[in-house]
């Protein structure tokens, strides 16, 4: 008796239905990516313009407080908690933070705004984008970006 072996050849539905869910997930990754961009440079941009507000000078760093209060208080109205006092003082220690337009327009490509949130608590520029840059070269997750920046500056 001879044995005859069977390859089991795709069906064209089946090939096609791969490709095509290879293609969505594909675009649906391209897509994550460029509404992340777009949403961190809209932060940095609000960050940006709360800092020439608040911190421009001596008399306005006083009422700073109170108007980001009152300004976020209308944003989150019109635009939901994101734009809440809470998150527009992040955006603003992101554009101290990260004061630099080109470095930051070219980290905004590769990492997440939730990354960004994680560097913000460094006490140095040197320590800050050491640990930004390390997040591009070796594809940090946000997790280990924490993992390993636990316990430094």
């Amino acid at each position: 008796m001879v044995e005859t072996t069977h390859q089991l050849v795709p069906a064209p539905a089946d090939s096609l239905h791969a490709e095509l869910r290879a293609l969505i997930a594909s675009s649906r990754q391209r897509l994550a990516g460029a509404v992340n961009a777009e949403l961190t440079r809209l932060y940095w941009a609000v960050g940006e313009r709360l800092r020439t507000e608040v911190l421009g000078g001596a008399d306005r760093a006083k009422y700073g407080d109170q108007l980001i209060k009152r300004v976020g208080e209308q944003l989150a109205q019109e635009f939901g908690r994101g734009f809440e006092a809470k998150n527009l003082r992040r955006t603003l220690q992101f554009a101290v933070a990260f004061p630099d337009t080109e470095k930051v327009a070219s980290l905004m490509r590769q990492l997440s705004w939730t990354h960004f949130l994680q560097l913000l608590p460094f006490k140095t520029d040197v320590t800050r984008w050491f640990y930004a840059q390390q997040s591009v070269e070796s594809c940090w997750s946000v997790r280990e970006l924490h993992h390993q920046s636990v316990g430094q500056d």
